[in-house]
């Protein structure tokens, strides 16, 4: 019974980790693609407060 409530465990804890991690890992261009429609429209500057780093792509390297 532990070894399966480990194991379950664990695999609950993949399934509830993949799509804030390994999901957009795995598939960049649709995530890319996800992000551009739900920041359509959106103004970084009317939303951005005063003296914080502007929103920057997450994909681009440093």
């Amino acid at each position: 019974d532990v070894f399966f409530t480990v194991y379950f465990k664990i695999f609950k804890g993949f399934a509830a980790f993949y799509p804030i991690y390994f999901r957009p890992l795995l598939l960049p261009e649709e995530y890319k693609n996800e992000q551009s429609i739900n920041r359509a429209g959106i103004v970084q500057e009317d939303i951005q407060p005063a003296g914080l780093k502007v929103w920057s792509d997450p994909f681009g390297r440093k």
